[in-house]
């Protein structure tokens, strides 16, 4: 750990012979960030509770006492980050410039190791952009829920940060995005759990499509999806096989700001959406007799949130989130009663989330409380609709305290 630090520190001071250079500009930036939260119960999370998604099932031992109903509590400061912009010469035409930004968030179950967040050139014309690299997912776009938790309204709001080429056109008011789509931190679900496997045996990469309306504080825009993935290449027969499901989800955005007012809104129909922090997956719909090959059928989901935030100085805020299991599009494969699926919540039937919270901010500094209720209806499969019924719900109180120290 130390010597991350040290290199950044190093980064940072040699930094000053770099911003002399010719035709290039130079803005470090960063923050400290530190996170203390509570929950009522075990929930479906990663980074050891900071990146929260919702409460787990009631798990019963055999005196009927609930093992997933204990509290948990910790304080972390993994999200504290360094980066840089960079402004460089024209390319022809074209003005350039980069970014690369890390935290200390790590991957997996390794924590405080440096991680890469965005890393990407964009050459701009006026009127049109190409990004190459990584930074936000395009179903994340310029509408995100202003929240202390680190998740970011996921799984309501699509939560990835991926490798891509992106081309912008714009023309007044309006904007076109198109943009190609690969996997590196953020992995789709299937038969081997997350993997990165499942996109790169595809050949084919996420492709978005994208309109949106600007104008006077106000964006409003949508977006389709397409996902192709292999799952398998090689059946438990150990025949080659030529698997693949193909998806497409579809997005809706909003939002207006002026100086004192953030009222945001978003709402996905998604298939398959586990690499963006998406709930659904996909499930086996027929299998080959002989060499095992499969078949498959989207698990879809609806989801949706409105964030409304107010003030400068002091700043309370609401969020609410909704998600519904829609079922598979085919009936799944069941001849004993019991279907195979891959993805992530996909014995939920509904998810409902509701928070307040209250922030001060002061230039280079915030510091927040926030609360959080969150239930979620659990049940058993209906294997003809893909739906969940005969469920009951289970609920979390969630608390987060933030401080923050932003140059």
């Amino acid at each position: 750990m130390k010597k991350y630090i040290l290199l950044f520190l190093c980064l940072i001071t040699v930094s000053g012979s770099f911003a002399q250079m010719k035709d290039f500009k130079f803005k470090f930036y960063g923050q400290i960030r530190t996170d203390l939260y509570y929950n009522s119960r075990a929930n479906q999370e990663t980074v050891d509770g900071l990146f929260y998604m919702y409460p787990l099932d009631k798990n019963r031992d055999e005196n009927g006492n609930d093992l997933n109903a204990t509290p948990n509590s910790n304080y972390y400061t993994l999200y504290s980050r360094l980066g840089v912009d960079v402004a460089g010469p024209k390319l022809g035409t074209a003005k350039t410039s980069a970014k690369i930004e890390a935290d200390f968030r790590g991957t997996g179950n390794s924590f405080s190791v440096v991680r890469l967040r965005h890393a990407y050139l964009n050459l701009d014309w006026n009127k049109s952009a190409l990004l190459l690299g990584q930074t936000w997912h395009p179903l994340y776009g310029e509408v995100a829920p202003q929240i202390l938790n680190l998740s970011m309204g996921a799984p309501f709001q699509p939560f990835s940060r991926a490798p891509q080429i992106r081309y912008r056109y714009k023309n007044k008011n309006f904007q076109l995005t198109g943009a190609a789509v690969w996997q590196s931190q953020y992995l789709s679900q299937g038969p081997a759990g997350k993997s990165q496997e499942y996109i790169k045996k595809s050949c084919v990469p996420e492709i978005y499509i994208g309109a949106d309306y600007k104008k006077d504080g106000l964006l409003a825009g949508v977006g389709v999806e397409l996902l192709s993935l292999k799952p398998r290449t090689v059946s438990t027969e150990k025949y080659k096989v030529d698997e693949r499901i193909t998806t497409l989800s579809y997005e809706a955005h909003v939002k207006y700001t002026n100086k004192n007012w953030f009222i945001g809104a978003k709402s996905v129909l998604g298939s398959n959406l586990t690499q963006a922090s998406g709930l659904g997956g996909f499930g086996i719909k027929s299998i080959n007799e002989r060499t095992g090959e499969q078949k498959y059928t989207p698990i879809r989901f609806s989801s949706s949130w409105l964030n409304v935030v107010y003030g400068q100085k002091w700043k309370p805020g609401v969020f609410v989130g909704y998600a519904k299991n829609l079922g598979t599009s085919d009936e799944l494969y069941a001849p004993d009663g019991k279907a195979q699926v891959y993805g992530t919540g996909t014995n939920l039937d509904q998810l409902v989330t509701a928070g307040a919270e209250l922030t001060y901010n002061v230039p280079h500094w915030k510091f927040g409380l926030e609360y959080t209720l969150s239930s979620a209806w659990y049940g058993s499969l209906n294997t003809s609709s893909g739906k969940i019924k005969d469920t009951h719900a289970v609920c979390n109180n969630r608390i987060v305290a933030v401080a923050m120290f932003m140059f």
